[in-house]
């Protein structure tokens, strides 16, 4: 889709770019076709470790501002857009190209409704259920720029992370229903700014804890929230990351998200991933969408499981005795 609209403007003229300098593509994501650019000359900018894995193979993933020109690849977040434009805005050079992309889904008519009046914006171009429109890098978004906030529980976040604004009714669950004698080595898988992780914490049998997470920004908000020594932090994709020693007790409200349509394969991956990092008698604590079909992968990774906790939307599930211990694998 955002190819589509891409090829187009550079085939009508409607994007010149600059014959020199690099190019920066914020968050784009995988599936993204970034052909048309200029590889050589190409730098991606994302805090999102699948796609900042994805993009490493084909072109730069290093920053190197200033950029000549750039290609915002709009979130879905307001305030996550806003915050992604103005990082352009400042990152490019005064006059250079910034070209903003969407689909109608994610708010680009919003993006490109709030820019205006704020900026020289082109005319927009529309194809594939989305639209482009360019501006000319400089001030006037300076309001825009992502700052550190604090929340309620004396939390910090950035705008655009998950959950911005304060817990989600799910982790509030899980927080509420981990038993008081919660204890070992234990790991957040999708940690978040932090939420369960303080909550974890203030078990005292608790000997360390690792946070596990694949949104950049995120774990910056948990550096910050987490203080305690027992607290390790790792830029990783939770599916994939491997641990040096087996846990006692996986900890976990995985996201069920990959694009804008549920994905429970997502979720399921994470369960999985807990299975395999897992002791012999290690536990998973999960907290999960009442609707999404877990059973039957909990099934396969685990030799017992059953709801202890849950409301209408939301249910946690204690899971122990991981099937297929890894091999190798230190405790």
């Amino acid at each position: 889709m955002r190819s589509a609209r891409l090829h187009l403007a550079l085939e009508t003229g409607t994007v010149v770019l600059p014959e020199q300098g690099m190019i920066a593509v914020y968050r784009p994501r995988m599936g993204d076709d970034l052909s048309g650019l200029p590889g050589g000359r190409l730098v991606v900018v994302t805090g999102f470790k699948p796609d900042h894995e994805h993009f490493a193979r084909t072109c730069s993933v290093t920053p190197c501002p200033p950029y000549a020109a750039a290609l915002v690849c709009l979130p879905r977040s307001r305030e996550g857009a806003r915050a992604l434009i103005a990082q352009a805005a400042d990152e490019v050079a005064k006059g250079g190209l910034i070209v903003v992309d969407g689909q109608k889904t994610d708010g680009i008519d919003t993006a490109l409704k709030d820019l205006r009046g704020r900026v020289d914006l082109s005319e927009s171009l529309s194809k594939a259920h989305g639209k482009l429109a360019s501006f000319s890098a400089g001030p006037g978004l300076e309001e825009w720029r992502a700052t550190i906030r604090g929340i309620v529980g004396g939390f910090q976040t950035l705008p655009g992370i998950f959950s911005a604004d304060g817990p989600d009714p799910g982790s509030a669950l899980l927080a509420g229903t981990l038993p008081k004698d919660l204890g070992g080595k234990v790991a957040d898988l999708g940690a978040g700014w932090g939420f369960l992780a303080r909550e974890i914490l203030s078990r005292p049998k608790v000997k360390r804890l690792d946070l596990v997470e694949a949104e950049a920004d995120a774990l910056t908000c948990a550096k910050v929230n987490i203080t305690d020594d027992r607290a390790r932090f790792h830029w990783a994709d939770a599916t994939i990351w491997r641990p040096e020693s087996l846990f006692d007790v996986v900890v976990m409200n995985p996201p069920f998200h990959s694009g804008r349509e549920a994905d429970p394969a997502l979720g399921a991956a994470f369960i999985q991933a807990a299975r395999r990092m897992l002791a012999p008698n290690g536990s998973l604590w999960l907290v999960a969408n009442r609707h999404l079909p877990y059973d039957g992968v909990l099934s396969d990774a685990f030799l017992e499981h059953h709801e202890v906790a849950g409301t209408g939307a939301f249910r946690v599930i204690h899971a122990s005795r991981p099937r297929f211990q890894p091999k190798g694998a230190k405790r």
